[in-house]
């Protein structure tokens, strides 16, 4: 079977995490992506990945993002390479770029030069703040980010300093919310014939997944307080967080105080019976919990919580993670065939389809590996042309 996006061709000239991570989940979804880098070292992510972290010379960066894709090399900066790549932009749906701002009209890549060449393509342009305002031409990081964002503040205890998450979150949300645009422009464009351009920025993207707390704060002048004991969220109820237990940590959310004290034995929590008793009291439900919770390990107050109805979990790293038997039953992590590599495994499409099933058909290309295949059978570029090309510096 093909997925959904079968027929659907995507340009992705994008790097580091947002936009090839939103090019990959397309191609997850079936549709061929081609990944267009730079002749030489590629990608930004091909040469700058996890410290030490390569396969084979592949960093794992570069393949945990590019799977279901094919590479070719095209200088943009080069005449004929750019005029290359305009014959690939008239046979294709849509085109991801993250370029900081300006530099795809420098390249006469940006939208009104695309759209003169194509009227039906989707265009995504992938920004840190914005294409304009005065923080345009700032470079944007999910660290970054996260600092003007203010959700550092959300967590941890009143004595903490700012604490950044440890997943790339607005990088992957940004994704995401690309690949909602590219779809819904398709759709549009599938009714009316008329492509366009879809633009996604990382600071909106943050500041939208915490609608929560900034709709509080911008009606309410409230800011979040963080507590003296460790919190996962300011400003929900205790015993929000993680706690020690005898053989590693527990993870409790937003359980009543009174159940806690079931769970507990705990006659002072048991009292607590109020929703906002988890609130008025929470200095207090965090040390009581914090206290109790290393006599056990963590696999009896799971049993424990759960007689209770305590929503619990426990604080796994990538190896309990990776061998937990739910991940290994509902097939959460799968493998592909690498050219260099052997068997690659990796994590698994987080999205099902009843009848055109997602699914990684490929593995993450070498640079420039399937710059021949896409030119011959897109193009259709003889060798003697493409021989030309390679000559001239294009790819």
């Amino acid at each position: 079977m093909k997925g959904p996006l079968a027929g659907i061709r995507v340009l992705d000239a994008s790097q580091m995490m947002a936009g090839p991570l939103g090019g990959m989940r397309l191609g997850d979804l079936g549709a061929e992506v081609l990944k267009i880098e730079p002749p030489g070292a590629g990608e930004w992510t091909r040469s700058h990945g996890f410290a030490e972290a390569e396969i084979k010379g592949e960093t794992t960066a570069v393949l945990g993002l590019n799977r279901n894709k094919k590479s070719l090399t095209l200088n943009l900066k080069n005449p004929e390479g750019r005029k290359t790549f305009y014959e690939l932009v008239r046979k294709s749906d849509v085109f991801i770029q993250n370029f900081r701002v300006g530099t795809a009209a420098r390249l006469g890549a940006d939208y009104e030069t695309l759209r003169g060449i194509n009227d039906k393509i989707i265009y995504c342009s992938i920004s840190g703040y914005g294409e304009t305002g005065p923080y345009a031409g700032r470079p944007g990081q999910d660290l970054v980010v996260q600092g003007y964002s203010g959700s550092m503040w959300s967590v941890g205890k009143r004595s903490d300093p700012p604490l950044p998450g440890a997943l790339w979150a607005i990088d992957a949300m940004t994704a995401y919310q690309a690949c909602i645009g590219i779809l819904a422009a398709l759709h549009h464009r599938t009714a009316t014939g008329v492509g366009q351009k879809v633009s996604v920025n990382m600071l909106s993207v943050v500041m939208d997944a915490q609608c929560q707390e900034l709709t509080t704060h911008l009606n309410l002048g409230l800011l979040p307080q963080r507590p003296d004991a460790q919190s996962a969220h300011a400003w929900v109820h205790a015993p929000y967080g993680a706690y020690p237990t005898a053989d590693g940590w527990i993870v409790l959310a937003m359980a009543p105080a009174s159940a806690l004290g079931e769970a507990l034995d705990d006659d002072i929590l048991r009292a607590m019976t109020a929703w906002d008793d988890g609130a008025k009291h929470r200095e207090e439900i965090y040390r009581r919990v914090a206290a109790a919770t290393p006599s056990k390990s963590t696999a009896e107050w799971l049993t424990i919580f759960d007689k209770v109805n305590v929503w619990a979990g426990p604080v796994y790293d990538y190896a309990a993670l990776v061998n937990d038997p739910h991940v290994i039953a509902t097939g959460m992590i799968t493998s592909v065939q690498h050219p260099t590599i052997g068997e690659l495994r990796v994590p698994n499409v987080p999205i099902l389809f009843s009848e055109t099933p997602a699914c990684v058909r490929t593995a993450p290309p070498l640079l420039g590996q399937h710059t021949d295949e896409v030119l011959g059978d897109v193009l259709d570029l003889s060798a003697a042309e493409l021989k030309r090309l390679r000559e001239q510096g294009a790819i």
